[in-house]
C-alpha cells in the first residue's frame, strides 16, 4: 500500500494536468452548443461500440423476456394484419395519393441506457449509414420514447421521454383536449400532462396519446394513463400526474418514426416562429 501512496506522489504533477484536462473540455462542451454537437458527434462511434459490447453481455441474459415481447408484438400485429384483409365480396376503392401514409418505422436495438440523470439519454445501435436522422421520434410497442438528438455513422443518441427539456404533444384520449407531456426530473415512471385549462374536466384512468400536431409522432401513440388530478397553484391550468406506459427499465428495441413532411413542416415553423414540440 505504501508503495502505491509513492507511485501516485511521484505523477501528481500528471494527475493534476489529466484532471483540469477533463474540467476544461467539460466546460468547452457544456457551454457552447457547436464544440458539443462536434464532441456528441465524435464520441458517439467509439462510445456506441463500447455499449454495444456490454449490451450483448447483458442481452445474453435477457432472451427470454426479449423474446416473449417480441412474440407477443408480432401476435398483435398479425391480428391486426388479418382484420385488415379484404374480404371476397368487398369492392376496392383506390385512395387518393394525399391520404396515403406518409410515416415509415425503422427498427433499431437498444445498447445503452440512463434513468437516474434529469437529463437521461439512450443509445441506439443504426445511424446515419441505416437511414436514421436527427429529430425522429421513438416509440416502442408501449408507447413513446423519446426523439434522437445526435447521429453518427452507426449509433444515434435519443432524449429519452424522462428528460427535462422534452415536451410531447399530447392530448386526452377520452375528450380529445390537448396538452403537452413533460417529465418533472422525479418517478421514471410517472409524468405531468401540462396546459390543461382549470374548467376541463379529467378523470382517473384517462387515457392520454400523442396529438398528431407535429411531424415527430403520428397521432394515438401511447403516452400514459391519468392518476392525479389537482387544480394547479397560482395558475390556470390543471396539475395532472401521469403513470407512463412506457417501462424504461425494460426497453430493448424502438422503432423510429420517419416522416416524409418533417423537413417542410419544420421549415414551416421555424419561418413563422412557431415551437414544433
Amino acid at each position: 500500500m505504501q508503495r502505491i501512496f509513492l507511485f501516485l506522489y511521484r505523477i501528481r504533477a500528471f494527475l493534476l494536468f489529466v484532471l483540469l484536462e477533463a474540467i476544461a473540455i467539460s466546460l468547452i462542451v457544456s457551454n457552447n452548443s457547436q464544440q458539443g454537437s462536434a464532441f456528441f458527434n465524435s464520441s458517439n462511434e467509439w462510445v456506441g461500440s463500447v455499449f454495444k459490447t456490454q449490451s450483448n453481455v447483458i442481452d445474453y441474459f435477457s432472451l427470454s423476456s426479449v423474446n416473449i415481447s417480441l412474440m407477443e408484438k408480432n401476435a398483435k400485429l398479425l391480428t391486426e394484419l388479418e382484420s385488415l384483409r379484404r374480404p371476397a365480396d368487398s369492392v376496392y376503392i383506390p385512395l387518393d395519393s394525399s391520404l396515403i401514409s406518409s410515416i415509415q418505422f425503422k427498427g433499431a436495438k437498444v445498447i445503452n441506457n440512463s434513468l437516474r440523470l434529469a437529463q437521461n439519454h439512450l443509445t441506439i445501435n443504426k445511424g446515419s449509414n441505416q437511414g436514421i436522422k436527427t429529430g425522429m421520434g421513438v416509440i416502442n410497442e408501449q408507447g413513446v420514447v423519446g426523439r434522437v438528438k445526435t447521429v453518427s455513422r452507426n449509433f444515434s443518441t435519443i432524449i429519452s421521454l424522462l428528460h427535462t427539456d422534452l415536451l410531447v404533444s399530447s392530448k386526452i384520449q377520452s375528450n380529445d383536449v390537448f396538452g403537452s407531456t413533460k417529465w418533472d426530473g422525479l418517478d421514471p415512471q410517472q409524468a405531468k400532462l401540462m396546459y390543461v385549462p382549470r374548467h376541463v374536466v379529467v378523470a382517473i384512468g384517462d387515457h392520454v396519446v400523442t396529438s398528431g400536431y407535429n411531424s415527430i409522432f403520428p397521432e394515438g401513440i401511447a403516452i400514459g394513463t391519468v392518476i392525479e388530478v389537482k387544480p394547479g397553484t397560482d395558475t390556470n391550468y390543471l396539475d395532472i400526474t401521469l403513470k407512463l406506459d412506457t417501462d424504461f427499465s425494460k426497453i430493448s428495441y424502438v422503432y423510429l418514426v420517419e416522416s416524409f413532411q418533417q423537413q417542410e413542416l419544420d421549415s414551416l415553423y421555424q419561418t413563422t416562429g412557431i415551437s414544433n414540440e
